[in-house]
């Protein structure tokens, strides 16, 4: 057998045959999600395929986490999707438990090794536990509930090390943008990226997701991190005896391979409305900030949180600056409050969002700016129109900036305002 890449490993498992990138597969799906956003359509066409069950009720979840505040249009949709859960017998994360992409790892619901389809393109978020998980549109979703398995093409894949440490004010956010930054916004697209290197090893679990969550903003079809200690620490007590050691072969063959220098990394901001419009947030010093929002699937769990915390503590945030909290899931909206995180939060200005992804898409009617405003975000996305307003501009940046940045009412370069 050749040295394979995490990919061609994973895919050669859930095909049950030797395979390169390149080939085609016929894989079989450990778990498959989807949520409202994607409204009923693969539940439609589930019906249409004459398919009268999920293929199996312990591997297809639902997730109501794209429209906590539902309109009533939204409000029927939710209804529908709650009863077919019932009828099919499936486990339905419901409004406020929080986003897909952050509750399902949590609760232990994938791990190393397995193939993970979602109806979302941050589904890709779960290659930090040494998935391949990676989104689909509704009516491959549907054949998935219908039969349990995927055609896919192996990828190519891009290796991206990351060397050296991250100096004071820079952390997993600033890197997942110079990532962007230097593979462009369809640098990856159809390749898996394999992130390692000294700076991937030391980062915690919160870091591998927020990085590993990105790799769909540069086309990639998943991003993975092989496994180690840091990864089996965290899954232990949420998968116990399923958890199983993933990495890549020795000599395996990649497309491309990516050298950072961490140690000369400066806090980033992407500027809109391009996830690779990168640039030191020093640079954009001028820029005045109308809108601060911490949150989203990518850079607000309790880590992230407890960081902005730490910064606003005894503080408020600038006049004329709405500052929006939200939590990405109800486990990390009860660690914040038991932290006492969440009480500074407010104290400090913060707005609260329902568990999901308000503050991160329109649709959710929540935190919409007005036209001509600046809103930095710890989002992932910034194009035009994300969060509702196609005349807003939308800046993406880590906890750190976006704190700092609520408190000037500009934005502001953690490095050069940490005490």
């Amino acid at each position: 057998m050749h040295a394979q890449t995490l990919s061609e490993k994973i895919l050669s498992a859930k095909s049950g045959a030797s395979v390169r990138a390149g080939d085609i597969v016929l894989a079989s799906v450990d778990l498959a999600y989807s949520h409202d956003g994607n409204r009923p359509l693969a539940m439609d066409q589930l019906a249409e395929m004459g398919a009268a069950r999920v293929w199996d009720r312990e591997r297809y979840i639902l997730v109501l986490d794209h429209y906590p505040s539902p309109s009533q249009a939204v409000a029927s949709t939710h209804t529908r999707l709650r009863a077919f859960a019932r009828e099919q017998g499936i486990r339905l994360y419901d409004v406020g438990d929080g986003i897909s992409h952050v509750v399902l790892p949590e609760k232990g619901h994938m791990a190393p090794g397995d193939l993970v389809i979602g109806s979302d393109s941050h589904t890709c978020t779960s290659g930090a536990l040494g998935a391949f998980a990676t989104g689909v549109g509704s009516t491959d979703m549907a054949a998935v509930m219908a039969t349990g398995k995927i055609w896919l093409r192996v990828p190519e894949t891009i290796l991206v090390q990351c060397h050296g440490a991250f100096r004071r004010g820079v952390g997993a956010k600033d890197l997942a943008l110079e990532i962007a930054r230097i593979l462009g916004a369809d640098g990856a697209t159809y390749q898996t990226i394999e992130y390692a290197g000294a700076v991937i090893d030391n980062l915690g679990m919160e870091g591998r997701f927020t990085i590993a969550n990105m790799a769909i903003e540069v086309g990639a079809k998943a991003g993975l991190i092989a496994t180690d200690e840091v990864t089996r620490a965290w899954l232990e007590p949420r998968v116990g005896s399923r958890y199983r050691q993933v990495k890549a072969d020795e000599g395996a063959s990649y497309a491309r391979v990516v050298d950072i220098d961490v140690g000369v990394l400066r806090p980033k901001v992407a500027r809109p409305h391009n996830v690779d419009n990168v640039v030191d947030a020093a640079s954009l010093r001028d820029v005045p900030v109308h809108q601060v929002v911490i949150g989203t699937c990518n850079a607000a769990r309790i880590g992230d949180l407890a960081e902005a915390a730490r910064i606003l503590r005894g503080r408020k945030v600038a006049p004329g600056v709405k500052l929006v909290v939200t939590p990405p899931s109800r486990d990390v909206l009860t660690d914040a409050i038991a932290q006492g995180v969440l009480s500074t939060l407010v104290e400090a200005g913060a707005v609260l969002g329902v568990p999901g992804c308000s503050g991160c898409v329109g649709g959710c009617n929540f935190a919409i700016p007005d036209a001509g405003q600046n809103v930095l975000t710890t989002a992932n996305r910034n194009f035009k129109g994300r969060l509702g307003n196609p005349d807003a501009f939308l800046y993406l940046a880590s906890p750190a900036t976006a704190a700092y940045s609520a408190l000037a009412g500009r934005i502001v370069d953690p490095h050069e305002a940490m005490p």
